[in-house]
């Protein structure tokens, strides 16, 4: 079985170019094998409905690493495994719009499967909002708390595998060149 590097993101505003958090669940053998989280500072403004969203605001990250700085210890997890994301096109988006404004080269392109899109083979007639989909299959749920949604997506990314999910349908490709 492949190995699945889940994460999610949250952002401080609506550019959508940094991160604010980040939680990556990683997936080994049908179980999760390890989870990470940090707040990330993005050196940029919050907006209102960002900071309402998340609970993130400026005073929360002074501290934290910055994203170059916790690149260097999570870009080993992220190209050793497929990523996965729910409603992955707005993480992966994120994490490449990050590493271009940050101007760090990573790799070209890294493939990725989306649970949403997952989800909306399998059960076409249900909702496919992250809330929802937890509630369906009793999976606790923190929403938007990267540490909870990236291991609820992994949860759910189980869930569909178990359901007869073929990872090789849902493969899609996002392009990191600048």
């Amino acid at each position: 079985m492949a190995r699945f590097i889940v994460f999610d993101v949250e952002t401080p505003n609506r550019k959508n170019n940094r991160i604010s958090a980040i939680g990556i669940t990683v997936v080994e053998e049908g179980k999760i094998s390890k989870e990470f989280y940090s707040l990330v500072n993005p050196e940029t403004n919050f907006d209102y409905f960002n900071v309402k969203l998340t609970g993130i605001s400026k005073a929360s990250v002074k501290d934290a690493p910055t994203f170059p700085e916790l690149w260097q210890q999570i870009e080993p997890l992220f190209s050793d495994g497929m990523l996965v994301a729910h409603n992955a096109s707005f993480d992966m988006n994120v994490l490449k719009n990050c590493l271009l404004d940050y101007e760090i080269d990573w790799k070209p392109y890294a493939r990725y499967l989306c649970t949403v899109k997952m989800g909306r083979s399998l059960f076409p007639d249900r909702s496919h909002k992250l809330n929802m989909v937890c509630e369906h299959f009793g999976i606790p749920l923190n929403h938007h708390r990267a540490d909870s949604d990236s291991r609820a997506c992994a949860e759910i990314l189980l869930r569909y595998l178990e359901a007869g999910a073929e990872v090789k349908d849902f493969i899609r490709t996002c392009s990191f060149k600048k």
